[in-house]
């Protein structure tokens, strides 16, 4: 499959290349390489560890209600149309043979004093202003849903369509669908694009000979600026937002939590992420540090310190890892996904704490690119190269 041309696609392919080289093997490039190779078109992933950057640091969490922001009305339409897509894209990849530990399981909000309180009511109304499914509880409902709940919660909101997904078993199952349908991995690092004729024609690596392709798209994450052989200006200034995550464990047969909890704990916010095998996700801090990926000893106390206020029974949990990613932040907090003005190259990145969320739409999108030459709404509506203002602040 990789002596051939393809000229039934609208794309200029190398006899000896793929249709496409996806830079990057976290659930972005993952996820797009597998839904080419679905289409019939012949993709390599070059990543130097495969599923082990931000993808395997995240919690999982499908949030397009709980995470909505004031002022990002088209962030929230864009959030909630990536979530629709999650259940069909999770059945094909079960399909496939690999279970991504996609849950149904709702989220409560709950808030730890009366000003986190206040704080939640005022989020509360701005979403149902925009018809989110989201019902404001009382402490006691809250603690209903949540039975180890601390006393002293002051009440909060649940959000029946927030649910999760196993990053971890996410990425396991994106591998085996990826080599199931012949994409090729190559454990190495992209240096630099090839240009001949006015376009990128492959990439250079690290280690091995390089690789040549039609279409070369950069889903590198937070390291997706950095790619060599680009004129400058042409790649997204995409930054690195550092996060911390706290991994516990507690029996199966047990668990101390069901469902996904967000908190409030006097103005800091903090999640907890249940997984079928008793495993607590605790998360998580963001911070404008670069490409530092060190573990603080006070962030971690600060994320600990916050669970067991909301949940005090996280004091029973084994402490089982302690870990920091690199989220793709973008300075108005939507993605780029699509063609740059340099032929034959493009991106996908800059999707900052909607990673997860954004796998199953980024992946159609940049599919349907490099099959018919166009990336489909709604992501068409952010490519690499528009006028970027600030993103919007809470009040």
């Amino acid at each position: 499959m990789w002596a051939t041309a393809r000229s039934s696609h609208n794309i200029d392919v190398m006899a000896t290349g793929a249709d496409a080289v996806v830079i990057g093997g976290g659930v972005i490039g993952l996820s797009a390489a597998w839904e080419a190779a679905q289409r019939g078109l012949s993709v390599c992933v070059v990543d130097p560890a495969p599923g082990h950057g931000a993808s395997w640091v995240a919690a999982g969490m499908l949030a397009p209600v709980t995470e909505a922001t004031f002022g990002e009305e088209p962030l929230v339409r864009l959030a909630l149309a990536a979530s629709d897509r999650w259940p069909g894209f999770a059945r094909r990849l079960e399909e496939a043979g690999a279970d991504p530990g996609f849950r149904a399981c709702g989220t409560v909000v709950v808030a730890a004093d009366a000003s986190d309180r206040a704080a939640v009511d005022r989020v509360l109304a701005y979403q149902q202003e925009l018809g989110l499914e989201v019902r404001r509880l009382s402490a006691s409902e809250c603690r209903a849903l949540v039975p180890a709940l601390s006393p002293g919660v002051r009440g909060g909101a649940a959000v029946p369509g927030d649910h999760q997904v196993d990053n971890r078993r996410l990425v396991a199952a994106l591998l085996a669908a990826c080599d199931a349908a012949g994409v090729r991995m190559v454990a190495d690092r992209a240096e630099a694009v090839i240009m001949a004729g006015g376009r990128v024609s492959g990439v250079v690596l690290a280690g091995g000979p390089p690789l040549t392709a039609g279409t070369v798209v950069v889903a590198a994450g937070a390291h997706s600026s950095g790619l060599g052989g680009v004129p400058e200006g042409v790649l997204p200034p995409v930054r690195p937002v550092k996060g911390h995550v706290v991994r516990l464990r507690g029996p199966a047969s047990a668990p101390l939590l069901e469902q996904t909890l967000r908190g409030l704990v006097h103005g800091r916010p903090c999640y907890l992420v249940p997984r079928q095998d008793g495993t607590v996700v605790v998360g998580a801090t963001s911070e404008e540090r670069g490409f530092d990926l060190s573990v603080q000893a006070g962030a971690v106390h600060t994320l600990l310190d916050d669970a067991r206020t909301l949940l005090p029974g996280v004091d029973e949990l084994e402490l089982v890892e302690c870990i920091a990613g690199l989220r793709p932040g973008s300075p108005d907090n939507y993605p780029w996904v699509g063609p740059t003005v340099v032929p034959g190259l493009a991106v996908a990145t800059g999707h900052y704490r909607n990673g997860i969320l954004f796998t199953a739409l980024t992946a159609d999108a940049v599919a349907t690119f490099l099959e018919r030459g166009a990336v489909p709404p709604p992501l068409d509506a952010y490519p690499p190269g528009r006028a970027l203002e600030p993103a919007a602040h809470t009040p």
